[in-house]
């Protein structure tokens, strides 16, 4: 059984960072992709960025790239999304996922095993 734990989210002014972790338990959950989704309010959810399970491919939305940093270190199960330069519109509860594949994907129906949720919220 995976088990995927987020955490790190908070509220933060406009032009601030966070850093999300995801804590993944379970067997061979290093060799799986892994992606941050995120849902705001009276939306559907988005893909944000994803992993391969080596981290050799890594993709991310247009409206995060420069600012987003995904990576993983298998050897602690933990996969991060470092946030820079937020935007309000950034706001929203972001989701770890994972998937038995070894390619990450832009479609939340690919993964499989997925995390309760931080909110994060950018104020103006």
């Amino acid at each position: 059984q995976v088990q995927l734990v987020e955490s790190g989210g908070g509220l933060v002014q406009s032009g601030g960072s966070l850093r999300l972790s995801c804590a993944a338990s379970g067997p061979t959950v290093s060799t799986y992709a892994m992606g941050w989704f995120r849902q705001a309010p009276g939306k559907e959810r988005e893909f944000v960025a994803g992993t391969s399970w080596r981290g050799g491919i890594t993709n991310y939305a247009d409206s995060v790239k420069g600012r987003f940093t995904l990576s993983r270190d298998n050897a602690k199960n933990t996969v991060y999304l470092q946030m820079n330069s937020l935007k309000p519109e950034d706001t929203a509860v972001y989701y770890c996922a994972a998937r038995t594949f070894f390619n990450p994907t832009g479609h939340a129906s690919d993964y499989f095993y997925w995390g309760q949720g931080t909110q994060v919220t950018v104020s103006s």
